[in-house]
């Protein structure tokens, strides 16, 4: 239980600094609601446990390749994270308490990329995204070693567990951020909806132009 308690507050740590995950994630839940917002958090959660679960089991050969192929994946990080801001920019959501039925909530309410947001779409998006920088798999490795943990993990079922904590902590972290979301949404008209598509989508082209900025004056 102690290293799933250390993998619990690694995870709660690594999730909430506000990131380009963090704002896509708050926008997803104002715009779309509590399920929506939930499952971008579990997509990262979900990249968090993969990258930990190398970390912790040695996969040398697999971070090797993954870091290798670094600024390829964070270039196309950039470019998705750039198109994101753009779309939430262009988005003009409908409030949804003016969509009456289903299929008026499916067709103009919570429109992301100019198609219907899906459960798929809003998980993978920021899979992909947390998944598009390797180099957290080192990050894994400093702060297990650091931190003593991991140093018990001479089974699988030890390194699961610590991963199993990693994974719960990001995704608890993510439950109380969309919860409190959730929480004032219900107060927002059309207008403010519309201001948060284009603050968010503007602070999501940021992250991407300093992401993509950073790689081509450091990068290469």
């Amino acid at each position: 239980m102690e290293l799933f308690a250390q993998g619990l507050i690694f995870g709660l740590a690594i999730a909430a600094p506000v990131g380009p995950i963090g704002v896509l994630t708050i926008r997803r839940t104002l715009v779309g609601g509590f399920f929506f917002g939930l499952l971008s958090g579990l997509g990262a959660a979900t990249a968090d446990a993969i990258y930990g679960t190398i970390a912790v089991l040695g996969l040398t050969a697999v971070s090797t390749l993954l870091i290798q192929y670094q600024l390829a994946l964070q270039l196309i990080g950039g470019l998705f994270l750039l198109y994101l801001g753009i779309q939430a920019i262009r988005t003009k959501p409908v409030n949804s308490k003016q969509a009456t039925t289903v299929d008026q909530l499916h067709n103009s309410s919570f429109t992301i990329h100019n198609s219907p947001f899906t459960p798929f779409r809003a998980y993978a998006s920021t899979l992909f995204l947390t998944l598009s920088n390797p180099i957290t798999i080192l990050s894994f490795t400093a702060v297990f070693a650091g931190f003593g943990l991991g140093t018990h993990t001479n089974n699988a079922g030890s390194g699961l567990m610590l991963v199993s904590g990693v994974f719960l902590g990001s995704a608890l972290w993510w439950l109380i951020l969309t919860g409190v979301i959730t929480a004032v949404r219900g107060r927002l008209n059309d207008s403010a909806f519309r201001g948060i598509n284009i603050a968010s989508g503007l602070i999501l082209v940021g992250f991407a132009i300093a992401l993509l900025a950073g790689l081509f004056l450091y990068g290469w």
